[in-house]
């Protein structure tokens, strides 16, 4: 299981967002979603895929990588690369946006599934919430109705190619529908919950969900 005291360093990255989120750093207050739109208000349309991160990329093979699954569930998982692998594939094209403005389209990804993996946990009743941890020391929560959305997975590979070491590989999340902040890179381990628990841009003041088209972008947005 992810170890929860095991935080990434403060960075100027980290200090640099929290000033962004403190001074409430891009936003337009265009909170709309007109039928005829794609881009998100404050963002820009970029054909490069962006690298950000805290600072560190962790050495994480597809030999080494375990996912373990736990919390409010009724069937933990603990899964290889191979065994996450033999799951059911599926294949989802969908938009990137960042908090820090960049957008990007028909990104095509290869993995599992949020819905494969919630019938293989079994949540219990009573769970609410996910947080996801990373190799890194990375957190991020989500509503679990956001994790289980149509279109989110579980990927390994980004326009038929496997992910990278510096985009997240061997697995991350994808929920195109919120910020990509909330798409954990380095994927170690997802912990079902009763109770919210902010993450670790949640509790430097960025917004505890993150939709892009309501521009949650920070705390109280």
């Amino acid at each position: 299981m992810a170890d929860d005291n095991d935080l990434p360093p403060e960075s100027k990255l980290t200090r640099t967002k929290e000033k962004w989120a403190r001074e409430g750093r891009f936003l337009t207050g265009k909170i709309s979603r007109p039928e005829d739109r794609r881009l998100p208000p404050g963002q820009h349309l970029t054909r490069d895929w962006p690298v950000l991160d805290l600072g560190v990329v962790p050495p994480v093979s597809r030999e080494r990588w375990r996912l373990d699954v736990y919390g409010a569930i009724d069937n933990p998982v603990f899964w290889t690369f191979a065994e996450f692998s033999a799951q059911p594939q599926v294949h989802f094209t969908s938009d990137v946006h960042c908090v820090t403005t960049w957008s990007r389209y028909d990104n095509q990804w290869q993995g599992l599934a949020t819905g494969e993996l919630l019938a293989a946990c079994q949540p219990r009743d009573d769970a609410r919430f996910v947080v996801l941890h990373s190799y890194d020391g990375y957190t991020t929560n989500l509503a679990l109705e956001d994790f289980a959305a149509e279109d989110a997975l579980l990927a390994h590979s980004w326009s038929g190619e496997p992910l990278s070491d510096e985009h997240g590989g061997p697995v991350r999340l994808v929920v195109p529908h919120l910020y990509f902040w909330k798409s954990a890179k380095w994927l170690q381990a997802i912990e079902f919950l009763t109770e919210d628990a902010p993450g670790y841009w949640e509790v430097r003041g960025y917004h505890n969900r993150g939709d892009p088209w309501a521009e949650q972008r920070y705390s109280g947005d």
